[in-house]
């Protein structure tokens, strides 16, 4: 009967194709992965060991971009991925700043044997979002030394004056922030006259500086782009006082004076914490501020080349568009300074939601995931399926995928190739990512 059934079966022709039309037609199945060099991960589907590291990718010309978005539904292990990929950088030698907005980070940064840096309205601890050193790595585009300084400063005031405003910042005010900067580069709070930097005596400006030269702007500059004083201080007000609440309204005692001196920089790990103002409206602002910062703490340490900066909740910066206009020139920089920069979603459509289709703000929301060639996508709940298969051009295979990922397996999408891949945790790792303890009842 075997033999009868053999010959009744239709004979199908053979089939020749190279391996890379295989790999389309077999996904997860005959690809031959990422290598062996950087932190282990986990196993792909055909069983081997999957290893990551953006930057020996980068060296081997297999990336273009260092940064990274990790997205999925809540408990389904994008933060354990996170923080162990984190810890096993560090093995390599690998600094991880991470912009902490719910307080998440605190039990890896004790077992990493270092203390989050806490932010509070009225708090202790203070950063200088404009402390930046005098010199900063020139991009395509910038200028050199102090003046590439100076225009990122000049970037970020303008970011934090449009949120505030909820409005485009116009172009007096635009002039008028200038302006600030330029005085308080030539005049200290001591009354003399000197170049202000992050070398010389004074530091660099801070924003209560820069409020006051706004309500009281230079008469000489003010003149010279046709305006007297009182004018200028009138046409500026309002951004003034938006700009204010960082410094004397709800939000001051973070961002409103030089950064404090005991901070360590130097460590491996820095965790800077905002949860004490996560329900605040201006979570976005304060994300920016810290990034900022970040970024100008980064620059000024030797050997900082290779670090990785996570901002958690990047939905919140997204959110407005002037800051998200920020965030996009920094991940921009990111091979300019050395850093991959990792954005944590519970969805894509987090993206999406930016801004109306077709908007400026869903340009920047979809430039940020073209800035990033690594996706890390866990499981989506149905609804999200479309939004994540047009986002990442997915096959129709990946795509039927999403929602039925268990927990602990993602879609890696790594510039154009994709892995399944299972992330695996140690004992030891458990208790570091555990973040499941208010809900589970206490042993009677």
């Amino acid at each position: 009967m075997i033999g009868d059934s053999l010959r009744l079966a239709p004979r199908v022709a053979a089939h020749r194709s190279t391996t890379a039309h295989l790999g389309a037609a077999y996904p997860f199945v005959s690809d031959g992965g990422l290598g062996g060099r950087g932190v282990v991960v986990g196993r792909d589907m055909a069983g081997s060991a999957f290893a990551f590291d953006p930057f020996e990718l980068y060296r081997q010309g297999m990336l273009t971009s260092p940064n990274m978005i990790v997205c999925g539904q809540i408990g389904r292990g994008k933060s354990a991925f996170v923080k162990t990929y984190l810890w096993r950088q560090s093995l390599f030698g690998r600094r991880s700043w991470v912009i902490d907005p719910k307080g998440e980070y605190g039990s890896l940064a004790a077992a990493w044997g270092v203390t989050p840096i806490r932010l509070a309205p009225g708090g202790d601890v203070r950063l200088n979002p404009l402390d930046l050193p005098s010199a900063l790595p020139v991009t395509a585009g910038g200028r050199p030394g102090a003046d590439e300084a100076d225009r990122r400063r000049m970037d970020l005031l303008g970011a934090l004056g449009a949120a505030c405003l909820a409005r485009p910042v116009r172009a007096v005010e635009r002039a008028a922030i200038e302006i600030a900067l330029t005085s308080l580069a030539r005049t200290g709070s001591d009354g003399l006259r000197r170049r202000r930097c992050a070398d010389a005596p004074g530091g660099p400006p801070t924003l209560p500086e820069v409020v006051d030269a706004l309500l009281d702007p230079d008469p000489i500059a003010a003149q010279a782009i046709g305006f007297d004083a009182a004018t200028l201080a009138a046409e500026s007000r309002e951004l003034a006082l938006e700009l204010r609440r960082l410094v004397r309204g709800d939000l001051r005692g973070m961002f409103d004076g030089p950064t404090s001196p005991d901070i360590a920089l130097d460590a491996s790990l820095v965790v800077l914490d905002l949860s004490a103002v996560y329900a605040s409206d201006a979570l976005g602002i304060l994300i920016a501020c810290a990034t900022a910062w970040l970024e100008g703490a980064r620059a000024r340490i030797d050997g900082a080349r290779g670090t990785l900066i996570v901002v958690d909740e990047a939905w919140a910066i997204l959110s407005d568009i002037s800051v998200a206009r920020w965030l996009q020139s920094s991940w921009k920089l990111a091979r300019a300074y050395g850093v991959s920069n990792i954005a944590v979603l519970h969805r894509l459509s987090d993206l999406r939601a930016a801004g109306a289709e077709g908007s400026e703000q869903a340009g920047l929301a979809g430039g940020l995931l073209s800035d990033s060639e690594t996706r890390v996508i866990y499981a989506q709940a149905p609804g999200e399926v479309e939004a994540a298969r047009e986002a990442l051009s997915l096959t129709t295979t990946e795509r039927d995928l999403l929602p039925r990922l268990g927990r602990g397996v993602a879609l890696w999408k790594v510039a154009d190739r994709s892995f399944l891949v299972r992330h695996i945790l140690s004992a030891s790792e458990t208790a570091l990512v555990d973040t499941d303890a208010a809900m589970v009842p206490p042993v009677a």
